[in-house]
């Protein structure tokens, strides 16, 4: 009975890690595996199959993604500017300089577009969020069809946070203690 036990605990243990191993990536959100258990009429006629958590794959970077509010590219110290960033530095020193990007002139629509690596008219943010005006590409209201950086990565198993102004859609969700709740609430107050 204890071999029975022994090996059923390793089987129990081992089999969903072999089969997390193989786990498929290219489709987004990845899919819940299909159970693999097998349901007799009894508990010991029965073999359970635990999904197990996504977890980003082994040797995975961490992943930081900055924004700056009103910081032109000439500000840091690295391309000639007078605000010293002596890590930005030293990353130029060894070969990586950040002088591939976009923005905006307006901070929603920089911000949707970094959220998900698309340009901000094609994601409705061509507006400040609070300005929407119901018209495609100016809503201020993402698109549940559009795929977002954080959620990505928290579909591969990252831990995903957001700190700052965020400025972003309700629609946006963040899994910290102090997300942001919405957007402004537009009121129209008439005077008499």
């Amino acid at each position: 009975m204890n071999q029975r036990f022994g090996l059923a605990t390793l089987l129990l243990f081992a089999l969903p890690v072999l089969v997390f191993a193989q786990q498929e990536r290219s489709s987004l959100p990845i899919p819940d595996p299909e159970f693999k258990g097998k349901i007799g009429r009894t508990y010991e006629d029965s073999t359970p199959d635990f999904p197990l958590p996504v977890k980003a794959p082994k040797g995975s970077p961490n992943v930081l993604i900055m924004l700056l509010d009103d910081v032109g590219f000439g500000m840091c110290s690295t391309f000639g500017g007078p605000v010293p960033t002596p890590n930005m530095q030293k990353l130029a020193n060894n070969g990586l300089s950040y002088t591939r990007f976009h923005t905006t002139a307006l901070c929603s629509p920089t911000r949707g577009a970094l959220l998900a690596g698309r340009n901000h008219h094609s994601i409705a943010t061509g507006v400040i969020i609070e300005m929407g005006t119901g018209y495609p590409g100016y809503t201020g209201v993402i698109p549940k069809s559009t795929a977002l950086v954080p959620q990505v990565l928290r579909d591969n198993g990252y831990a995903t946070s957001m700190f700052g102004n965020p400025n972003t859609p309700v629609t946006h969700e963040y899994k910290a203690p102090f997300a942001f709740t919405g957007q402004l609430d537009k009121v129209t107050i008439k005077l008499e």
